[in-house]
């Protein structure tokens, strides 16, 4: 197969680690709001005076940024021949 033939596509939305920061994101966001409404005296006593919650929170967010980040700038790219192309789309490539 010549490279004239060939097409390249990303995995876009399906990429898995889109899933994942995502995933991170939502359980980030849900465990810093848990360490700055719910941090208790009793809390802090069993965790040395830190807010395990909110600092692992933070950890989470920012690592759910990583993830988004590393799959917009190198986006897994599919390569794909002009035949397969045309029987997907119907269409043809001048």
């Amino acid at each position: 197969m010549s490279k004239a033939n060939e097409l390249t596509k990303t995995a876009g939305a399906f990429d898995i680690r889109n899933f994942i920061g995502v995933l991170l994101g939502i359980f980030g966001v849900i465990l810093a709001i848990a360490g700055l409404v719910d941090y208790t005296p009793d809390e802090a006593e069993r965790t040395g005076g830190i807010d395990a919650n909110l600092w692992t929170g933070i950890s989470l967010i920012l690592a759910a940024v990583f993830f988004i980040a590393w799959a917009r700038l190198r986006p897994i790219r599919i390569i794909a021949d002009e035949s397969t192309e045309v029987a997907e789309t119907g269409e043809t490539r001048a």
